[in-house]
């Protein structure tokens, strides 16, 4: 039996292929990777200020 998860080498994270006519640097992609985890902590953070607010209203009434 082989391992669930293998070491990846420094060789397999050189590019990244989204298709196999264009490969993308990988630098790229962790790019957008980050990008998006940076989408998401904003998008968490403002849908609690959200909640927080409506509680707020709410335990006012």
């Amino acid at each position: 039996m082989e391992p669930v998860k293998r070491a990846h080498h420094r060789a397999d994270l050189a590019v990244c292929c989204t298709s196999a006519i264009r490969p993308i640097p990988s630098h790229h992609f962790i790019q957008e990777l980050t990008m998006a985890d940076l989408a998401f902590v904003v998008t968490t953070i403002a849908v609690f200020a959200l909640v927080a607010l409506v509680a707020r209203g709410v335990a006012k009434l």
